[in-house]
């Protein structure tokens, strides 16, 4: 029997390419006040290019604009402590507002500890989890796959890990733990994900695939 469930948060509840769109935002307006135009569309074209890493250092070559170390590590804490413009994904919105009033839920999340923060609070999501645990406050050897943060939630919740269910998005490092510990896991597969197609090891997938969250309601049967 399933006696609580857990999500990610990261393109599990809302799509991160929002917040990362979001934060170049918040840089583009700091850089603008030092006359710097130009950041923002350039940005968003090496990302949706593929880019990752130093996407700062990569826009501000294109823009020719010299900068020393200090100035782009400012750039990252703008990008990092700003204030989001995000929104739960439609499906998220409704499974967690019927699912809370249900059975007893949890987040364990990845990232920055300022800029996971002010996701949840942009989220405004507190008011669904019973226990939050952005696995930073831990130590950064912490984050998933370490299994520091799967047993602090079973310790909350006081049950076995057979009925504790995980949901995620990311293949790399969200159901290995969890497989291995005994809970049910299950993967969200959406059209923007980044983990949707890939050849992984069988102990890094989820035991079930959705493409909507709201399929957890008939997989876990619970009556909404």
């Amino acid at each position: 029997m399933i006696k609580a469930i857990v999500f990610d948060m990261d393109d599990t509840l809302y799509p991160e390419w929002k917040y990362v769109f979001s934060g170049f935002q918040a840089v583009n307006d700091y850089l603008e006040k030092k006359s710097v135009f130009g950041f923002y569309e350039t940005a968003i074209q090496l990302f949706e290019r593929g880019k990752r890493g130093k996407i700062f250092n990569d826009t501000l070559d294109i823009l020719k604009v010299t900068y020393r170390k200090e100035d782009i590590q400012q750039l990252i804490e703008i990008y990092r402590n700003h204030n989001p413009a995000i929104q739960l994904f439609t499906d998220a919105q409704e499974v967690l507002e019927q699912l809370h009033k249900k059975i007893p839920l949890g987040l364990i999340s990845d990232g920055y500890l300022d800029a996971q923060r002010n996701k949840v609070k942009a989220l405004k999501i507190n008011q669904f989890f019973k226990k939050i645990i952005l696995t930073d406050e831990l130590g950064r050897d912490k984050w998933k796959p370490s299994p520091e943060s799967y047993q602090l939630m079973r310790q909350y919740f006081n049950v076995q890990h057979k009925e504790l269910v995980y949901v995620g998005d990311n293949t790399s490092k969200d159901f290995v733990t969890a497989n291995k510990l005994g809970w049910t896991t299950i993967q969200i597969i959406r059209d923007s994900g980044e983990y949707k197609n890939g050849d992984i090891s069988p102990e890094f997938e989820a035991q079930l695939k959705i493409n909507s969250l709201i399929e957890i309601i008939d997989i876990i049967n619970i009556k909404i």
